[in-house]
């Protein structure tokens, strides 16, 4: 059997450019709405996080997520009952998905794109090397 998808990659979004890109994607709720409740999300799932910066990702297939830059690995506790450690990147794609999937059940165009980058971020994920925690803390 051959794999015939083709993997999507991401990129480091310049400093110069993180406002531009997450303000057309998301518009003016990103620093409102999207931004603290990945912050929030990222605090529940791992109690050693407590902040720091955060690089943008913009992803191959049109999506985004957002992670810390931290070389460091956190111990999650999930509310599905998943633990384990992550990356901080892992971290953050699993902070965004949280984020995605909740604030797609709110109305209008902002809820939509929401829904929208959740599965352009899973599609990611699904070959992330970190894959099996990411899905497993999502599910």
């Amino acid at each position: 059997m051959t794999d015939t998808h083709d993997r999507v990659t991401a990129r480091v979004v310049p400093d110069a450019a993180r406002a531009g890109f997450a303000g057309k994607i998301f518009g003016p709720k990103f620093p409102m709405r999207l931004e603290p409740a990945i912050f929030n999300i990222a605090g529940s799932l791992a109690k050693a996080y407590s902040g720091g910066y955060w690089q943008f990702h913009a992803l191959s297939n049109g999506g985004f997520f957002m992670a810390p830059n931290m070389p460091c690995r956190f111990e999650v506790d999930c509310p599905n009952g998943h633990t384990g450690p992550m990356s901080a990147e892992a971290l953050g794609i699993t902070a965004c998905m949280y984020a995605y999937s909740q604030l797609s059940f709110g109305r209008g165009a902002f809820a939509e794109v929401c829904g929208e980058h959740f599965h352009l971020l899973r599609e990611f994920a699904l070959d992330h090397d970190e894959a099996s925690g990411i899905l497993a803390a999502c599910d």
